[in-house]
């Protein structure tokens, strides 16, 4: 997965010291509310119901043992006991003091972790598919490429204040696990190195399916293709009521066929300004840091043995297991929708044990999906009776995944006064 270089570890740090400053300005009186809130609001705190609420970022669902370990310690110390894992593989937390925030900021950026660009009309955080790097039907890991476009869209000078949120998507496989059409951009591959890119979908109020913008852009031209987009809808976008300010309305009223004449032209005019081969070494770097972990793995006897004499464990993984493109392997999926649950509620003595799961059988990576479900996507076969077992005794071995009970849910009342 990406790890921090010195740059990024100084701008978090930099982040952080304005912020800092900027919550004991408003505790002290001299920021009024309605001049704090774009502030709070850009490092990803909102003013919920009852209580501030913290949306952590995940860049593409991706963390690691130690980074769930922090939130969980986070959890602990300034919430209580629990995160929320959301639709956009992020970690909320639903009560934090206002004046804890800057330390829990803090915590984030010691392990690689961050609130930016969590809220906000910007480039909201780049999801992918949680089963990136070891899907069956992958033609190619997507997460560089999401890595790629989350350091061009992070603090973007010009893509700050968009006329609303943006998302975007990307996905490696045939099979959408990403729900590309349903996002402001969507990014399908195609090929190696190729995107379909689609363009206005979205939820909500006013609920659309994306259209393909571009059939098969190559991946040197996507950063261009994409500023080209974004750009193109800064201008167009509706600013005179939110509820009509997102790009599936700008394409609405406008017609793909404008935008895309519009895109195109911005794309030629900006293109020569973006350095192909600077583009395409990234990429290079950014996928050795997502190598695939080696094939290979023990014969799955106890898997077979387990499957035939346990109906628990039958039902269980008959749900919970996906197909890896090792036969040794299973990608599981750890449901969070237990019998009397909130959906994406996760404990923070459930993180450890994930935690310490993934180290011990799942080859260290974490993931959380758009599901809001827990993903362990390298496990030896050999070992998933043992997992289960683990996961069993902490509430976590619910057999359900894609069943009706495996239900995704907003926090609701208890927290949004938007609910």
């Amino acid at each position: 997965m990406y790890v921090y270089d010195d740059f990024d570890r100084a701008f978090i740090a930099e982040r952080n010291r304005q912020f800092r400053d900027q919550v004991a300005r408003r505790i002290d009186g001299s920021l009024t509310e309605d001049e704090f809130k774009p502030l709070r609001l850009m490092n990803g705190l909102y003013l919920q119901l009852h209580a501030y609420m913290l949306r952590v970022a995940v860049p593409y669902g991706t963390l690691n043992p130690g980074q769930l370990r922090a939130l969980a310690a986070i959890a602990d110390r300034w919430d209580k006991g629990y995160g929320h894992v959301t639709t956009r593989q992020n970690m909320q937390f639903n009560w934090p003091r206002l004046t804890d925030v800057p330390d829990m900021l803090d915590a984030l950026a010691e392990v690689g972790l961050h609130a930016i660009q969590t809220s906000g009309n910007t480039i909201r955080n780049v999801t992918s598919d949680p089963f990136a790097g070891a899907a069956a039907d992958e033609i190619e890991d997507p997460r560089p490429y999401a890595e790629l476009i989350r350091q061009w869209s992070t603090d973007h000078p010009e893509f700050q204040f968009l006329p609303r949120k943006f998302k975007v998507a990307v996905t490696g496989s045939p099979r959408d696990r990403t729900v590309v059409k349903a996002h402001d951009i969507g990014l399908r591959m195609v090929a190696p190195g190729t995107f379909e890119v689609i363009v206005g979908g979205g939820l909500g109020r006013t609920p659309m399916i994306g259209k393909v913008l571009h059939p098969g852009l190559p991946a040197a031209d996507l950063l261009p293709y994409l500023e080209a987009v974004v750009g193109t809808y800064n201008l167009l976008g509706r600013r005179d009521n939110k509820y009509k300010a997102r790009i599936k309305i700008t394409v609405h009223e406008n017609g793909l066929d404008t935008v895309r004449a519009l895109v195109e032209a911005r794309f030629a005019e900006i293109a020569p300004q973006f350095d192909q081969a600077a583009t395409l070494a990234q990429l290079t770097r950014l996928k050795r840091m997502f190598a695939a972990p080696a094939p290979g793995a023990a014969a799955d006897l106890p898997y077979q043995a387990a499957y035939r004499a346990d109906p628990v464990f039958r039902a269980w993984a008959d749900t919970n297991l996906h197909p890896h493109r090792d036969p040794g392997h299973a990608i599981v999926t750890i449901s969070l929708k237990a019998h009397g649950a909130t959906p994406g509620d996760v404990t923070s003595d459930q993180m450890r044990l994930i935690a310490d799961l993934a180290e011990r059988f799942g080859q260290g990576d974490i993931r959380f999906s758009h599901e809001q479900n827990i993903i362990l996507p390298h496990v030896a076969r050999a070992d998933l009776p043992l997992l289960h077992k683990a996961l069993k005794g902490q509430g976590l071995g619910t057999a359900n995944v894609g069943l009706v009970s495996d239900i995704i849910a907003c926090p609701g009342m208890d927290y949004c006064a938007l609910a």
